[in-house]
């Protein structure tokens, strides 16, 4: 009887440990080889094969504002929930107990109280820190909330596969997406060392209804119920100049997508890169992609974290990486003041890509994230100013320095680069 226990139990512990490692590898092929350069940012037939390549596809007429950091994107969104009429869509990877997530569980409350029908999705791990008694309080107000993944025996596989997202969307008519979190340690302007220096952007206009679908999506996975009606897709009439996209990616639906977008985008640059990212931890394509771009005579410069920064092992295993593209002559700025944390693509000051995603493995393979993409020159100029702005509050790493770092570093970095695929 021992024996035949004995045997289960280690089929059992196999039979999970199996299905943990499948999860954690992955399953869909990947993107092997260069994406070829066949023309620019600014020629029609990108916004065609992006649109086509990548759905959904660009939509004119959207109007997008900036808002920098905590102190001026809390009370944007604040705003807009309590001055929702029908409903209100809200999807995160960071919701921490605290005085800014106290605001937005009483703005969700009150508004759920009102009429408004609330609907909130919290990534399970991401999350771990909100108080139990704010959820409960959420809905018991009538607000819907549901946890994105959560961990149970029969499906441990799917542990790995987050919702990176942070989404806001409004009455279907007014949008907000980035990289900002619900947590103090995003409050204020970036003052504070342990605080995060990051932006938001308010969207308006036709491509609302992408971000709102990215929303109902997993909303669907998760509740098993379709929003839908005029309440969450409204006619959207044209708001603004910009051409844009909300642009999503999962596991479940194309988890290359999000790096093809990086690797075409690159592939099509002309006079410059402005990369910003919070973990910078390029696989081999994306690296050689980089250096072509260098080789053509692109001018790449790009924006990662120094030494304060909440993860040291995606910071060591990014910096194990950092050869080839110093000795391409690219400039790479370490950001000093805070935790950095906005993550921005700015090609040849036309085309921008903002969001939720890093330039890591974890946002191309493993996250769902969501990304605005924006083909407007003017938005372009105004996010190349800010960039200008950050780049006085970094050091930049030579390729001297780099190789002559310290042999204990070198080896730390090695080491966390074998980490990678998870990073």
């Amino acid at each position: 009887m021992i024996i035949v226990l004995t045997v289960f139990i280690t089929c059992v512990v196999t039979v999970i440990v199996v299905i943990v490692v499948a999860g954690l590898m992955g399953h869909e092929k990947k993107i092997k080889h260069e994406i070829e350069t066949l023309y620019t940012v600014a020629d029609p037939q990108f916004r065609r094969s992006m649109g086509s390549l990548l759905p959904p596809a660009m939509r004119e007429g959207n109007r997008v504002h900036t808002l920098i950091n905590g102190k001026r994107v809390f009370p944007a969104m604040l705003e807009a929930i309590n001055g929702a009429e029908k409903a209100v869509c809200f999807e995160t990877f960071i919701w921490w107990s605290g005085e800014i997530g106290r605001k937005f569980q009483e703005a969700f409350c009150a508004q759920a109280r009102a009429g408004v029908e609330v609907n909130v999705l919290v990534d399970w791990l991401g999350s771990k820190q909100i108080d139990p008694e704010c959820v409960k309080s959420l809905r018991e107000a009538g607000v819907n909330v549901e946890l994105y993944h959560p961990l149970r025996w029969y499906n441990a596989w799917r542990v790995n596969q987050r919702t990176h997202r942070k989404l806001l969307v409004i009455d279907g008519r007014v949008g907000f997406i980035g990289g900002v979190g619900i947590a103090d340690d995003w409050d204020g302007d970036a003052t504070e060392k342990d605080h995060w220096r990051d932006n938001h952007y308010r969207l308006e206009g036709p491509s609302v209804a992408q971000m709102q679908s990215a929303f109902v999506d997993n909303w669907t996975k998760t509740h098993s119920r379709v929003k839908h009606g005029e309440e969450y897709f409204p006619a959207l009439e044209h708001q603004g100049p910009c051409v844009a996209q909300v642009f999503a990616s999962s596991p479940q639906e194309g988890s290359e997508s999000m790096r093809l977008m990086f690797l075409l985008s690159l592939a099509s640059a002309s006079k410059s890169i402005r990369l910003a990212t919070a973990y910078f931890v390029p696989d081999d394509l994306l690296v050689q992609t980089l250096v072509q771009a260098a080789e053509r005579g692109v001018t790449v410069d790009i924006i990662v974290p120094g030494p304060n920064i909440d993860m040291q092992v995606a910071r060591r295993a990014g910096r194990a990486r950092w050869g080839a593209l110093l000795e391409a002559g690219i400039r790479i700025h370490e950001y000093l003041p805070c935790r950095f944390h906005w993550k921005l693509m700015v090609i040849d000051d036309l085309w921008v890509s903002v969001g939720s995603a890093n330039m890591d493995n974890r946002s191309m393979r493993l996250n769902d994230e969501t990304n605005l993409n924006i083909l407007d020159a003017d938005f372009a100029r105004e996010q190349v100013e800010i960039y200008e702005r950050d780049l006085k509050n970094t050091r930049p790493v030579t390729l001297e320095q780099w190789r002559n770092r310290p042999r204990r570093e070198k080896f730390i970095e090695r080491a966390a680069e074998l980490l990678r695929s998870q990073l």
